[in-house]
């Protein structure tokens, strides 16, 4: 694909895609970097040994690891992979606990990579148990109906109702990790989800950031979750980042397929990224975060075109 560009240096590529399909660090390193990418995200999901190989291949070859996502490595304790399997607003104190200690790990992992950035899930409130049955109601209804209406306002209101009280859990947690991440030089990007258990909600956000104060803690924006709550109508991706686009530390690209079939490649989908991209920080990392089912074809696709649209 030619020479490395200004773009290449801020377009990322998340291991999410292969690391499932490897057991050295230094193949999986490799497949990403013949596809003309020079920086990765260590995506969730990569075990201890992987990360070890993982270090030693940016060591041979000095490849850029520009973001880290919790939890990495994985648990020892976690078979498969899950992003959320500890959270900083379970009802379990030793749960807390742990994820506050996982993502303090984390946190040196990116130190010893080099990387700028963490990336934190910061919750969920799970009692509510609102996305599947939105998702349900919109399928069997659609969503201009009275059904569809009545369930959005109930999961709205028990939504506020219940929120302080997670997002304080959340805060008690975030405040220690931050204070971590400052220490270490690392930046946090607090990631919006596409649930609507998610903590913190998109009015929430704001709040969050002021009350944790720190300069180094911003907002990481996910086209593809943003992208799902708009098709539920739960907001406006354009209005969303008018608001919350200054806050951005970076990004996850890709797309959805209507309605919730996300982590397809970019432009094969709903998600208008020739509207959303400009309301976003230049020079910020934008990461590929794509499904394992896409081929390397429309990876390969999709970020030619993006060089296209969104090199400066």
């Amino acid at each position: 694909m030619g020479e490395p560009s200004s773009y290449w240096r801020v377009l990322s590529f998340s291991t999410c895609w292969n690391s499932a399909r490897h057991t050295s660090g230094g193949e999986l390193a490799a497949e990403i970097l013949e596809m003309g990418f020079r920086r990765i995200e260590l995506g969730h999901g990569l075990r201890a040994p992987l990360v070890a190989q993982l270090l030693e291949a940016q060591q041979e070859s000095g490849f850029e690891v520009g973001s880290v996502h919790c939890f990495c490595p994985l648990p020892p304790e976690v078979l498969a992979d899950n992003p959320d399997c500890y959270e900083f607003t379970s009802h379990r104190e030793d749960d807390r606990r742990r994820a506050t200690r996982l993502a303090i790990q984390t946190i040196d992992m990116a130190a010893r990579f080099g990387a700028s950035t963490v990336v934190v899930h910061a919750g969920r409130i799970r009692t509510l148990a609102a996305t599947d049955r939105l998702r349900d109601t919109a399928a069997r209804h659609g969503l201009l109906g009275k059904a569809y209406a009545r369930a959005k306002v109930a999961a709205v209101i028990r939504r506020e109702r219940l929120g302080g009280r997670y997002l304080q859990r959340s805060l008690d947690c975030l405040v220690r990790i931050a204070e971590h991440a400052a220490n270490a030089g690392i930046r946090l990007g607090i990631e919006n989800r596409d649930d609507y258990e998610a903590v913190p909600s998109e009015t929430e956000f704001p709040d969050l950031l002021a009350r944790l104060g720190a300069p180094h803690v911003g907002y990481w924006h996910d086209f593809g979750h943003a992208q799902i709550k708009d098709h539920l109508g739960l907001l406006s991706h354009a209005q969303w980042l008018d608001r919350a686009g200054s806050l951005a530390v970076g990004c996850h690209v890709h797309d959805v397929v209507w309605p919730f079939a996300d982590h397809r490649a970019p432009f094969t989908g709903t998600v208008d990224f020739a509207t959303l991209v400009p309301k976003l920080p230049k020079g910020i990392d934008f990461v590929f975060e794509i499904s394992p089912r896409v081929s390397r074809g429309e990876i390969l696709a999709a970020a030619d075109r993006w060089k296209s649209q969104f090199e400066s």
